[in-house]
């Protein structure tokens, strides 16, 4: 029997030397050695109850989704039951491992010191290169949907309103407790809302946002998709709850679709929450859009890197690429990229208190789930939808030319193009 439990990965580059890849994809030969003591992460759908009186003892669900059926983990010997039950329904939750682009010598880049205190990505994002702080975001809540985020950061702890962990096997969902042993999420929360530590750190794209921190991967930057698919659900029903505009940033996905994750984010919309995704670190490759982002109501965001080229701002080669079919009709089919942002060795606040700079499309999707934040701060009567299409709007008025697949207007590669700050914003 194999081995596949239903991991997703990070989207977030280790440097910016692109070296060597490494990816699994669902079902491959390399991530299924299966040890008869480890369990199995299976979502179950049945119309006869598996939780009680189907073994020796109950069953432990871990996330019940209703009519999406329910998760939990079995061993081998209840996974064979259960796949031997004709009235069952078993889908066993795919393992993803982290797309790494590694250079030769080291895992990262070198930690740097915020003496200029807005990163490039953010002057580029506001058109302004001399701009020294930013502003915007009151009243918009984003969650980051990531390996948890050091709240204390001086950069970033007036701004936390919310610290969840959706990885403890004791509990769905634990509260006040977020910690970031990987520095990914931390990076990626002040990309969205950095602000600026007192004049001592770095400025995000709406530091006026608040943050809900929710840890859905774990230390090595890999999670089940039935707890990123709870935490979506669990944002949407806080935002129904407390009544604010709220935003999910996941710098996360899996090549896989999954109908947990699908149905979760339909559930947000439904809720009035706009939800933003990382394209893919797979590129140049056409059609490698991963999951979430590849989904239709997902605002897929793919990386720039601060090089010009063709007049524009340059596509890195590392960045997923849509499908070809899907170019110039400015229409957002599955699998297609929506819009572009810096993703090239972006600096951000780290784990540690200090700061770091990595790349990926990890790093371009908080670039849009900050700038959304400001936008739906400047017009608080609007709908997510609306917020949407306010992006869409910005980036065709921002065309990508540069990196491989870009051209003149809706690409594969930067999607309708690069959506900036204009004046008016909040």
């Amino acid at each position: 029997m194999k081995k596949r439990t239903g991991k997703w990965w990070g989207m977030g580059l280790l440097s910016s030397a692109l070296v060597m890849s490494v990816f699994t994809g669902v079902g491959a030969a390399s991530n299924d050695s299966f040890n008869e003591f480890e369990t199995e992460r299976v979502l179950i759908q049945s119309d006869s109850d598996v939780r009680t009186g189907y073994f020796a003892g109950p069953l432990e669900v871990r996330h019940d989704f209703g009519e999406d059926g329910f998760t939990l983990d079995v061993n081998s010997d209840q996974l064979d039951q259960l796949k031997s039950d004709p009235n069952v329904k078993v889908t066993v939750l795919q393992k993803l491992k982290i797309a790494e682009y590694i250079e030769e010598d080291q895992a990262s880049e070198p930690e740097f010191s915020p003496a200029a205190v807005v990163p490039w990505g953010i002057k580029a994002i506001y058109k302004n290169q001399s701009l020294s702080s930013t502003t915007g975001g009151a009243d918009v809540r984003v969650a980051v949907l990531d390996t948890g985020v050091y709240t204390q950061h001086p950069d970033l702890t007036a701004n936390a309103e919310q610290c969840n962990d959706f990885t403890q096997a004791s509990s769905p969902v634990v509260t006040g407790a977020c910690n970031d042993a990987h520095g990914h999420g931390t990076h990626v929360a002040g990309t969205v809302l950095a602000n600026g530590g007192g004049g001592a750190g770095i400025y995000g794209v709406a530091p006026d946002a608040k943050l809900w921190a929710y840890k859905v991967l774990d230390d090595s930057g890999s999670g089940y998709e039935d707890d990123i698919a709870y935490a979506i659900r669990y944002a949407a029903d806080q935002s129904a709850q407390l009544g604010v505009k709220t935003i999910v940033s996941m710098s996360l996905g899996s090549s896989g679709k999954s109908t947990l994750m699908e149905s979760a984010i339909t559930y947000a919309n439904q809720k009035g929450v706009l939800v933003v995704a990382a394209a893919g670190n797979s590129g140049p490759t056409v059609n490698s859009i991963g999951y979430p982002g590849a989904l239709v109501n997902t605002v897929a965001v793919a990386a720039l890197e601060n090089v010009q080229q063709n007049g524009t701002y340059r596509v890195a080669d590392f960045s997923s690429r849509g499908k070809s079919g899907q170019a110039g009709d400015y229409m957002i089919q599955e699998r297609d990229v929506e819009v572009s942002a810096p993703g090239r060795a972006i600096q951000s606040t780290w784990n540690n208190g200090g700061y770091n700079s990595i790349s990926g499309t990890s790093m371009a999707t908080p670039h849009i789930s900050g700038l959304a934040a400001k936008i739906w701060a400047s017009n608080p009567s609007w709908s997510y939808q609306n917020v949407r299409v306010e992006l869409q709007k910005r980036a065709k008025g921002n065309d990508i030319k540069g990196g491989s697949n870009a051209a003149l207007g809706d690409d594969i590669a930067s999607g309708f193009g690069f959506p900036t700050v204009q004046p008016g914003d909040q």
